[in-house]
């Protein structure tokens, strides 16, 4: 079939999803029985598909998640104390929309790094932008931009994401820097956008790991309370992936 010059037309205004369309139509005879609005209907609903698909893919390319996780993939057989009814309440993405933050705290191996990029990547199909950090690495990224004159713009640039996800949280005590950074980030977000937090150690234990109880108080009370919380416990889903393959 030669190509028809209202594909080379749509092509050339970057329509590329009503092109398909269109190609598809034109491929299947069942189409001409169609009336003109229903066929122009189904071209704009797959243009309005397409963009969307690629807006979609760009915001999963900035987001950098650590795992391509989905929620639906989540294996709630395990016995690790995830509770069901939260996490489909976190799907909604309202905690997200009423810029409410999220705690997922337990032993390492038990998911947590996986569920929270699960719920990134909800995010960021519902429309939202979505960063993932490990905590250390955010840290290193401030300290290089303060050398470098970058500070002021990576900071507005993280205060802009709508779901911010800082994982490892707690690894080391913090230094005074990174205290004043983190609080300061915070402040930004704080009622306005929501960050996710994962740490292997509970809640309770953070204050003395940020360290200045001035300064902590103050972090805390801008990620704790209105936060959700997802308490996990169990072994290491790693180890027993890792023991099952071996028994295999």
């Amino acid at each position: 079939m030669l190509k028809h010059p209202t594909l080379d037309k749509l092509e050339m205004l970057r329509l590329f999803g009503m092109a398909k369309a269109l190609r598809e139509q034109m491929e299947l005879p069942e189409c001409a029985t169609l009336t003109f609005e229903e066929r122009l209907g189904l071209l704009v609903d797959r243009e309005a598909t397409e963009r969307e698909n690629t807006r979609m893919n760009a915001r999963l390319k900035r987001a950098k998640l650590r795992h391509t996780a989905t929620l639906e993939d989540i294996d709630y057989r395990s016995p690790r104390g995830l509770d069901k009814a939260t996490v489909l309440t976190l799907a909604g993405c309202q905690w997200i929309r009423d810029h409410h933050n999220c705690l997922i705290t337990g032993p390492t191996g038990v998911g947590k790094s996986y569920l929270a990029c699960a719920l990134a990547h909800r995010a960021c199909r519902e429309g939202y932008s979505a960063l993932y950090r490990r905590t250390s690495l955010l840290f290193e990224e401030l300290a290089t931009a303060k050398g470098d004159g970058r500070y002021r713009k990576l900071m507005a640039r993280y205060a802009r994401i709508d779901l911010l996800v800082l994982d490892d949280w707690g690894l080391s005590p913090l230094t005074d820097e990174q205290r004043h950074d983190i609080l300061e980030l915070l402040e930004d977000r704080h009622e306005s956008r929501s960050t996710l937090v994962t740490s292997q150690f509970p809640v309770e234990k953070w204050h003395p790991i940020i360290g200045n109880p001035s300064l902590a108080d103050a972090i805390l009370d801008r990620l704790v309370h209105n936060a959700y919380r997802l308490t996990l416990k169990g072994d290491s889903l790693r180890k027993k992936h890792k023991k099952n393959i071996q028994q295999s």
